[in-house]
């Protein structure tokens, strides 16, 4: 039996429209919900398994992807938004009512992921959203109470919708930060 990863992967990975130009995030407030403009496609979509990441209710993952924060606007209720956990890396903001995080933000200016901000598609009524590519933190589920003896279904459940299982992120996101680093420590070169 197939494990359920959620329902954006479950019911079928979207392709982003082409020249999709962005949409507005909701939390999940019947009245006043918190609303975030994003005037550009995700990049690097994925199926996240980390603690950290907001989860529809029943989803072993989130998905979350990646826009520049020159993109990202609260449009409504900005005053209903509070940082979840201000010691850590991403500074995910969350509406105070209903938990809904609404993106995520990366302050360290030193951070080679500066300038990106973190936001779950789902949240949006427009379509044409690129869908998740791959699987990150794919071990992290069982910090969340996974039992470890389902971790081959999970990951051959993951592979059978086209997301590449990692537990780290995808080669393409390390390898940005390890070229980060090598820049850090003066030891870059270019081919």
């Amino acid at each position: 039996m197939a494990s359920a990863i959620h329902p954006s992967v479950d019911n079928g990975i979207q392709k982003g429209a082409d020249n999709f130009a962005g949409g507005t995030l909701r939390c999940q407030c019947a009245h006043d919900p918190v609303e975030v403009r994003v005037d550009s496609q995700v990049a690097f979509n994925h199926a996240c398994g980390c603690t950290k990441c907001w989860k529809p209710e029943g989803a072993l993952f989130s998905v979350v992807g990646v826009v520049s924060r020159d993109k990202l606007t609260v449009t409504a209720h900005a005053e209903k938004l509070k940082v979840v956990d201000a010691q850590a890396v991403i500074q995910r903001h969350a509406c105070t009512v209903c938990g809904t995080h609404l993106y995520g933000r990366i302050e360290n200016k030193d951070h080679p992921f500066y300038g990106l901000d973190f936001i779950h598609t789902e949240l949006s009524k427009e379509t044409g959203w690129d869908g998740p590519g791959f699987a990150a933190f794919v071990s992290s589920i069982i910090e969340s109470g996974t039992p470890p003896s389902t971790m081959a279904e999970v990951r051959q459940t993951l592979r059978n919708k086209g997301l590449e299982p990692y537990d780290c992120l995808s080669p393409a996101l390390m390898d940005i930060l390890a070229t980060h680093a090598a820049k850090a420590k003066g030891t870059y070169r270019e081919a």
